[in-house]
């Protein structure tokens, strides 16, 4: 993409509504647009990155055996009315009547659309175990809807729903998105931890919220430092195989939020193996049993030939917060510094003499060497100006072009994430830049 030709309306200022360092930097660096409270418009650059996140959810759900569906935003009321919640919900649920006066609603979650459906079709034990999930925008109308898109009205969410035939299947299956999530953070460049969750009346331990540290996290945390040590991506993931060693490894090392820490527990761990921050939540998992199954009469055959109510799991990613979170955890006083799987772009090619011929041609093989994932700053202006926006905007890589580099061959290479600066020549840089190091 080429910068005089780009729609990234960046600002100077920053607006004073932005309360926290993902709302100001994405207003800023023009990724969205706000539309009305709590609702945002994707710009090119926004959007770019919101892209690659779902794309690393989606990956990372199909290769734990999740399968992809889309289902409508609008939902019919009477399904909601089948399991009880339609009244139950709250102030947070839009509704609406369409022309002939049925009640609908913009869906804040699936589990009765997602049930309805599987009803439809399964009918034997032969039909389980399934795990349907999509990618949908959501809307809850916030009272106070703040924090940019981390806490929007409108949201993108992944939103998964695995179906078992009894209650050691619906733990493989949570096993298995446990492991998943590890995985789809991980490969953003986050430290995710687990933190068990509270389930509610149906009791037990599966629920678990994930969670990154940053200081504008809204929960307080406590965690063993042995869980910011792992390399989660290290380990190969056989999902047809026990996954139990991998979700031992994290629940059995202490990990709390505020509302579920432990004073005694927390005291037995040694001082220096202690750490406690400030946590983004970023993912929640959830087992409920047959809490939508039973009241709206899932049921199938079993092996035996008695009819079996199947149990049920969901499993969250807040899409379009994350990209807010991966901010959160990855920026500094200049801007944003993109890990490199999320970044809009790899590589911005600054060239700081457009109109000089040796300057040109140097720039313009290094952003072909990369096109379409490099950015071309070929605007007529200022290289205080080409600087500031990219570190604003966080390419992970920049190259730097000048007419006394240029002709000595060399490119000034600058790391986003460290700030380190080295002159290469432009085959050494395409190099370095393609290894990622």
């Amino acid at each position: 993409m080429r910068l005089s030709r780009a729609f990234l309306p960046t600002l100077k200022e920053t607006p004073a509504e932005a309360q926290i360092a993902s709302h100001r930097l994405m207003l800023r660096a023009g990724m969205v647009r706000q539309t009305s409270a709590g609702i945002y418009a994707w710009l090119p650059l926004g959007w770019r990155v919101l892209q690659r996140v779902e794309q690393i959810v989606r990956e990372e759900q199909d290769a734990a055996g999740a399968q992809e569906i889309l289902m409508p935003t609008i939902q019919t009321a009477d399904l909601w009315r089948q399991s009880g919640r339609y009244d139950a919900y709250g102030p947070e649920m839009l509704r609406i009547r369409d022309r002939h006066e049925r009640e609908m609603l913009f869906g804040p979650t699936n589990e009765e659309m997602v049930t309805d459906i599987f009803r439809t079709y399964a009918k034997s034990y032969r039909d389980l175990p399934r795990n349907l999930y999509h990618i949908q925008w959501k809307f809850r109308d916030e009272i106070r809807p703040r924090f940019g898109v981390m806490r929007g009205r409108e949201f993108l969410m992944k939103d998964a729903y695995s179906f078992d035939l009894d209650h050691a299947g619906a733990v493989r299956s949570y096993r298995q998105m446990f492991v998943a999530y590890l995985r789809t953070f991980a490969r953003m460049g986050l430290k995710a931890i687990p933190m068990q969750a509270d389930t509610g009346p149906i009791g037990g331990n599966l629920s678990h919220e994930f969670l990154i540290l940053a200081e504008t996290g809204e929960s307080q945390v406590f965690l063993h430092r042995d869980l910011l040590d792992f390399d989660v991506l290290s380990q190969s993931v056989d999902y047809d195989g026990d996954l139990s060693p991998i979700v031992d490894f994290w629940t059995s090392r202490y990990a709390a939020t505020d509302e579920k820490h432990d004073e005694a527990a927390w005291a037995a761990i040694p001082e220096a193996e202690r750490v406690s921050a400030r946590g983004i939540e970023i993912g929640h998992i959830f087992h409920f049993g047959t809490k939508y199954s039973a009241p709206m009469g899932l049921q199938v055959s079993g092996p035996d030939g008695k009819m079996v109510v199947p149990e049920m799991g969901s499993y969250g990613i807040g899409v379009s917060r994350l990209v807010g979170a991966i901010i959160e955890a990855n920026h500094d006083e200049t801007g944003i510094r993109w890990p490199e799987a999320v970044a809009p772009f790899k590589v911005a090619v600054l060239n700081l003499k457009v109109g000089d011929a040796a300057t040109n041609a140097m720039a313009e093989t290094l952003y072909r060497a990369f096109d379409p994932d490099a950015v071309y700053d070929d605007r007529d202006d200022r290289a205080g100006v080409k600087f500031a926006d990219a570190d604003l905007m966080g390419y992970p890589w920049q190259a730097i072009i000048g007419p006394r580099g240029a002709a000595a061959g060399k490119v000034e290479l600058k790391r986003r994430a460290t700030g380190e600066r080295v002159e290469l020549s432009l085959e050494d840089a395409v190099a370095r830049i393609k290894a990622g190091a």
